[in-house]
């Protein structure tokens, strides 16, 4: 899939594939009007959204209810580099949640694809393309 990421002025860019488009800015503090989540954000964000289609989508097939489930996203950072050292996912269930079902919203959520292609990482190839386009 390919995606056009594009620059509408100040701190903004955007990320276009299909018909949808991703906006992102930059906070105030970092120069940017903050009148979307920044880059770094949508990533985080993309973490827990993965794991709850999948929680979702198990408690869709069996019928259950998902009033009241929700999740709670931690990022612990690593004190060596500052960058994310632990991501916490909490499924939080009310009480009436069939406890039988409890590891395996754990397991289904752990099946999350953002989460599989973090524990094994992508190569990144980054270059610089003269296009005729962009003239």
């Amino acid at each position: 899939m390919d995606m056009t990421v594009t620059f509408p002025g100040g701190a903004r860019v955007d990320a276009q594939f299909g018909p949808h488009i991703i906006r992102t800015d930059q906070p105030a503090q970092a120069g940017g009007e903050g009148s979307a989540p920044a880059p770094f954000t949508l990533f985080l964000a993309s973490i827990g959204t993965c794991a709850g289609i999948y929680v979702l989508g198990f408690c869709r097939q069996r019928g259950l209810p998902t009033e009241g489930v929700q999740i709670v996203q931690r990022i612990l950072p690593d004190p060596r580099t500052g960058m994310v050292g632990t991501v916490e996912l909490d499924i939080q269930v009310p009480p009436d949640f069939p406890e039988k079902y409890h590891e395996a919203l754990i397991r289904a959520a752990s099946q999350c694809a953002v989460k599989k292609h973090l524990e094994n990482p992508p190569q990144f190839a980054v270059r610089t393309v003269v296009s005729e386009l962009a003239a």
